[in-house]
């Protein structure tokens, strides 16, 4: 809804090859849509069962103004899910919760607009069929949920531009949602590996100094990051050469282990360095491509942690993706990082706008102000009249961090002829097609430790699979149960890294002891063995939009008892990860929906009854849970996943009642540019039935290299077995009555040619 007369700001990404898809109308909607002639507003209907999904015909509040666009709406259930980020519960709160959409550098805490801005909901049915609307606009608004249950939309510019999503689950929904904003980014294998970093290493000996100690203690660790004390008066694309003299050689050093690291990126560029000494400034200026401040048309200035003042780039600016690729060229040049850190880019600002604050203007000043905290639009960030390429900071706020993250992209693409890996702090609609996110400067406490599951999970919804919080916590101490419960939980995050602040203790694993030592390096183990599993689910994401990891209504979403559950999760449909969340504890509760599940420790399987179960958790455990039907692809589990992806595979078979199960592998050289669109990989779904396990392969064009399954193991065998054959050839085999368990190794199998295996 838009007005035909005014031309009004829309934003400008996601980008879509149509632009607008849905001008011709289909015949065989899943919807239809009712107007009235007199009342404003609109009605949206599920056709199948007249479900109203969306009614704003009669709610009253309706308004199209210059600066407040409000719509109301009445919903179905009070089951809604989404409208991030915030620190909230998975399952939000309909009692008159308000929710505000400004880009913000907050630490997570309740009631406030944090890093990211995803106007989005996904809302179950009674029915059970879910359903998922977008309000595509970028400007500043409030978003309150009301007990009716009803939803009201108000913010202060642009259009209104809503989709709807019909499902009818809502695995479906996220799905059609990726059609618009676009699919994850596959990621560099290694990126699935475990992070460390720190900011206050202060020097490159004590990067060093961690660097090694964790890798003496045998955890696996596949990259070191650097925060801000690696550069040279805070600026970026430097390094200090007195405290990180020798760091081009210590990454040549940590290359040559297979291993890989990370420096920081600001948004911000010193403004005050001068002339001829600092290139980003001089180019910039010259490009005429910062940001601009509306009186003086001139750069926008402010301060972050440059020592003086900051400046900002303009990534609307067409010129500026070049400028970027420029100077992360210089930066590489420097020293072989492997990936891109991006930081401060709601972008953050250590000013409210100016020095001495903003002029008195209608941008900086709306009648209406969301409930931002802070009170104005400008604290700690830009002055809202700052001018882009594209328009005024006011409309592009919130889509800053995402268009940083487009052009470092592009940069790292082009520099390193690998897939990109960037890891951002803001986000925005469409943001995973060219980035992962951390969930910004958590806290270290329990509550922290129980809120970065709902974190991670609706990110996921959000097409930002490639997520993340600070294991152990960022702001504050940790403690050894803390930290010693977080590491086993942060091992199970799509992105997991261990990272905190200079004026806390150290955290890594081995600074915290040994019991923290061996919880980490047992739950790391067991991650670094189901790489490929997790690999896989990260190319399902890229390749259909599926969430990496999620919630147990994705895979039950006509069990209403799991609608609330956001303390356990889910790796794709097989793996249940259910950590300890609390102090002293060392059994967990955990609802287990109606199926057949197996004990990943004990390979003991029983069938739930859709109840709350009490599992064993000991102090270096983390309960984990396999569902009964599924084919899990594993390697042996080595330092690096550049060593432990040489391993042969090994396939793990949890049958289900029906004695079936399935599963599949996606591989490829994990560094690749356009794997799958170049047909380079290797994609094969495995089955059992009837006693056999098969396999078909969908792509056998894999660089010619051997991919070899060396042993199987399957669990739930209940009958003694005395023959099994390979391609109808009798082997060796072992079974244990005890455990249930047939396991056959040293199979030496070429998994690009199809095979089957048989028992009886």
């Amino acid at each position: 809804m838009y007005d035909p007369l005014q031309k009004r700001y829309e934003p400008p990404w996601p980008i879509r090859a149509d632009p607008k898809p849905f001008i011709h109308k289909s015949i065989n909607t899943k919807y239809k849509l009712e107007m009235d002639d007199i009342k404003p507003g609109f009605k949206i209907y599920r056709v199948s069962d007249d479900t109203v999904i969306f009614n704003s015909i009669n709610v009253g509040g309706f308004i199209f103004a210059n600066q407040f666009l409000q719509i109301s709406a009445i919903l179905p259930t009070h089951n809604i899910y989404g409208i991030g980020e915030h620190q909230t519960n998975l399952k939000l709160n309909t009692d008159w919760q308000s929710f505000t959409l400004f880009n913000k550098d907050q630490p997570p805490i309740e009631n406030a607009n944090l890093y990211g801005s995803h106007p989005f909901y996904l809302v179950i049915e009674n029915s059970g069929q879910s359903h998922g609307v977008l309000f595509l606009n970028s400007n500043a608004m409030d978003v309150i949920l009301q007990p009716s249950p009803a939803i009201t939309f108000r913010t202060i510019g642009g259009i209104f531009d809503m989709y709807f999503f019909l499902g009818s689950n809502p695995a479906d929904v996220i799905k059609q949602y990726s059609k618009i904003v676009g699919k994850p980014f596959l990621p560099p294998y290694w990126s699935l590996g475990f992070h460390l970093c720190r900011y206050g290493y202060g020097t490159l000996e004590k990067t060093k100094e961690v660097w090694n100690r964790t890798r003496a203690a045998g955890i696996p660790f596949d990259t070191q990051w650097n925060d801000l004390d690696y550069m040279d008066k805070n600026n970026d694309f430097t390094y200090n050469s007195d405290k990180f003299k020798n760091l081009p050689q210590f990454i040549d050093e940590i290359h040559s282990k297979g291993m890989h690291y990370i420096p920081l990126i600001d948004a911000g560029i010193s403004g005050s360095d001068s002339n001829g000494t600092y290139l980003p400034y001089d180019e910039g200026v010259k490009e005429n491509i910062f940001i601009k401040d509306e009186a003086t048309d001139k750069p926008f200035v402010g301060k972050v942690w440059n020592l003086i003042s900051t400046v900002w780039p303009d990534f609307t600016n067409p010129k500026t993706q070049n400028y970027y690729l420029r100077m992360m060229s210089n930066m590489y040049n420097s020293f072989k990082y492997d990936g891109a850190w991006i930081d401060m880019n709601e972008p953050s600002n250590f000013y409210n706008g100016h020095k001495n604050g903003c002029s008195r203007n209608k941008l900086d000043y709306p009648k209406y102000i969301p409930n931002v905290i802070g009170g104005t639009l400008a604290t700690q960030t830009l002055c809202m009249n700052a001018k882009h390429y594209l328009g005024f900071h006011y409309d592009l706020h919130n889509t800053y961090g995402t268009s940083q993250a487009i052009a470092t992209n592009y940069a790292l693409i082009n520099i390193r002829h690998k897939r990109p890996f960037i890891i951002s702090r803001s986000t925005w609609v469409g943001h995973g097609h060219y980035a992962g996110h951390w969930t910004g400067d958590v806290y270290s406490t329990w509550n922290d430790l129980k809120m970065s599951i709902p974190a991670i999970l609706l990110m996921n919804f959000y097409q930002i699979p490639m997520v993340g919080a600070d294991i152990c916590g960022f702001n504050g101490n940790t403690t050894v149960p803390l930290c010693n419960r977080w590491m086993q939980l942060g091992a199970f995050y799509p992105f997991s890294r261990n990272h905190n602040s200079d004026d806390t203790i150290e955290q890594d694993p081995v600074a915290m002891g040994d019991l923290v030592i061996k919880s980490s390096k047992r739950a790391l183990t067991i991650r670094y063995s189901l790489l490929p599993y997790l690999y896989t689910l990260f190319f399902r994401a890229h390749k259909f939009g599926e969430t990496v990891a999620r919630p147990l209504f994705f895979e039950f979403p006509n069990d209403s008892a799991t609608y609330n559950i956001d303390t356990q999760f889910l790796w794709g449909s097989s793996l249940m990860i259910i950590p300890v969340l609390e102090d002293n504890k060392v059994t967990v509760t955990a609802y287990l929906p109606r199926q057949l599940w197996y004990n990943f420790y004990t390979k003991k399987f029983f069938f739930a009854l859709g109840k709350n179960y009490t599992l064993n958790a000991p102090i270096d455990t983390i309960p984990l849970m396999i569902r009964g039907g599924s084919i899990l692809p594993t390697q042996i589990p080595t330092g690096t996943t550049t060593s432990s992806r040489k391993n042969n595979f090994e396939l793990l078979i949890t049958l289900d009642h029906t004695k079936k199960a399935s599963g599949e592998l996606y591989w490829d050289d994990g560094d690749s540019l356009y794997s799958f669109e170049k047909g380079q990989f290797l994609w094969i779904l495995f089955s059992v039935n009837d006693n056999i396990l098969s396999c078909s392969t969908i792509k056998k064009s894999f660089l010619d290299e051997k991919v070899i399954l060396d042993t199987i193991q399957i669990w739930g065998v209940m009958a003694n077995i005395s023959h099994v054959f390979l391609n109808h050839h009798e082997i060796e085999f072992k079974y244990s009555v005890k455990e249930n368990c047939l396991n056959v190794d040293s199979l030496k199998i070429d998994l690009r040619k199809n095979f089957s295996l048989s028992w009886k």
